[in-house]
């Protein structure tokens, strides 16, 4: 009797807690979005935001242009043979103005010096094929530019935001929150997340946007050459 007695009044207390945690509520956690963190991250996040427009933007628009300037038509190199083979002079410049790409516009600068020296010829071949390439290059030194400089401004952010969180604590006093710090850290983290996010997207599609004209520069290369052999052959 006495035993019984002794385990309830030392088992209530126990239910009594355990009571009172299952009916506490449970305090709501935030749930971070990518809105919300970007707002949060400052007056840094108004450049990165414009530099990654401008990275999709010039991505998008070199891409297709290089991919335009990389299209060939199909036999018009053959065409070109068997008009300056035949004496057909001016239907050779009459396809390669109908043909717009760079391959057509440095050919056509070719056929215009035919009879000059084969030194002349290939110099102005040269020439137009430098102008094309400066073409195709627009912009890809700005989308360069965004790739480092990304980064830097969301190091820069960080540090600012770090610097702001230290002089939140030290106008706290002495009653310093942990809050205080953790927030202003991860709040001060999102620029530097940012930063390196536009940084190395830039770059892939900068080194995309190369290896595509470098491609574009080798086909140039080989109808040059393919050019001037045709000048050296006979007539059929």
């Amino acid at each position: 009797m006495l035993s019984n007695l002794l385990f309830q009044i030392q088992s209530s207390p126990q239910v009594e807690f355990a009571d009172t945690l299952a009916q506490a509520p449970m305090p709501e956690q935030e749930t971070l979005t990518f809105w919300s963190l970007a707002f949060k991250g400052g007056i840094v996040m108004i450049p990165l935001v414009i530099l990654s427009i401008v990275a999709i933007y010039i991505f998008v628009e070199r891409y297709f242009a290089i991919s335009r300037a990389s299209n060939e038509e199909t036999n018009f190199m053959n065409n070109i043979r068997d008009f300056i083979h035949n004496g057909r002079i001016d239907s050779a410049k009459s396809l390669c103005r109908n043909n717009q790409s760079p391959i057509a516009r440095m050919i056509a600068k070719g056929i215009v010096r035919i009879g000059r020296p084969l030194g002349d010829i290939n110099a102005a071949i040269e020439n137009v094929g430098k102008l094309e390439i400066a073409k195709l290059e627009k912009n890809i030194a700005v989308l360069a530019t965004v790739a480092g400089a990304a980064p830097m401004l969301g190091f820069l952010g960080t540090v600012m935001g770090m610097v702001r969180a230290f002089y939140n604590m030290s106008m706290a006093g002495p009653n310093i929150d942990i809050s205080l710090l953790a927030g202003g850290i991860y709040e001060a983290m999102i620029t530097t997340i940012t930063g390196l996010t536009v940084g190395i997207i830039a770059y892939i599609c900068y080194n995309i946007l190369v290896a595509r004209i470098e491609k574009v520069v080798f086909m140039l290369e080989a109808r040059a050459t393919e050019f001037m052999d045709l000048l050296h052959e006979p007539a059929s």
